[in-house]
């Protein structure tokens, strides 16, 4: 299956070499190209996009906004979003994450790298690159939301009690960046049991992806960030 791609960045010249190497692999295409983030959203919706490249910084609608909007929209629940950045370390990371994005990439990345966070991202997988370390991540989210008081803390305590004892082991190690096949080896199950705990964990979450399963281990105090 070709997984389409659709390119959001206000740089006409940035977007032409990422068409060029989409493009080349066999696997993938890019369906549309849009200059800011209210035509990414128009397109993700006509086109049938799987996958956006979506820049943070544009004019008008940014790419974190836009990201909130498809994520919003239950008709593009199928569109995952990878953030491209200039600057990974920063607290745009959280806010993409929170944002509904699959996960983010700097833009200076290799372009196996890229290519491969779109497979990763069009997967349902999370995208976390080397240069932002988790640690940075649980940081930014154990800091909390300014907009999240004791009704959203409450919230996150009726969702986690909706999940199963196995289910909630299941997302403290999805959130630590296990893949299946090692929180398998660790729980002593097969990889297909672990599949099917982390599916019954995002629809009880009403998670889009492993990326949003990891924002909510930590926002709901299940995973505690370690201090380094």
């Amino acid at each position: 299956m070709t997984i389409r791609v659709l390119l959001a960045d206000d740089q006409a010249l940035l977007r032409s070499a990422f068409r060029v190497l989409v493009d080349s692999e066999p696997d993938m295409e890019v369906v549309a190209e849009a200059a800011d983030g209210a035509q990414a959203v128009e397109l993700a919706r006509s086109e049938r996009a799987d996958v956006v490249l979506m820049d943070i910084r544009m004019p008008g609608t940014d790419g974190l906004a836009a990201t909130r909007m498809i994520s919003a929209d239950p008709e593009l629940a199928g569109v995952h979003v990878v953030m491209l950045t200039t600057f990974e370390v920063d607290e745009y990371v959280v806010q993409s994450l929170r944002a509904g994005a699959s996960g983010f990439l700097g833009k200076g990345a290799e372009p196996v790298e890229l290519l491969n966070a779109i497979r990763i991202a069009a997967a349902g997988e999370a995208l976390l690159s080397p240069v932002a370390t988790k640690g940075l991540i649980a940081s930014f989210l154990a800091q909390g939301d300014p907009d999240d008081g004791r009704e959203g803390s409450a919230a996150h305590a009726r969702r986690l009690a909706s999940l199963t004892v196995r289910e909630r082991e299941v997302l403290g190690l999805v959130a630590g960046g296990h893949s299946n096949d090692e929180i398998a080896e660790r729980l002593v199950v097969s990889p297909l049991t672990v599949k099917t705990h982390v599916n019954r964990a995002m629809a009880k979450l009403d998670a889009r992806d492993r990326a949003q399963l990891v924002v909510f281990a930590y926002e709901s105090g299940l995973v505690r960030p370690r201090v380094e």
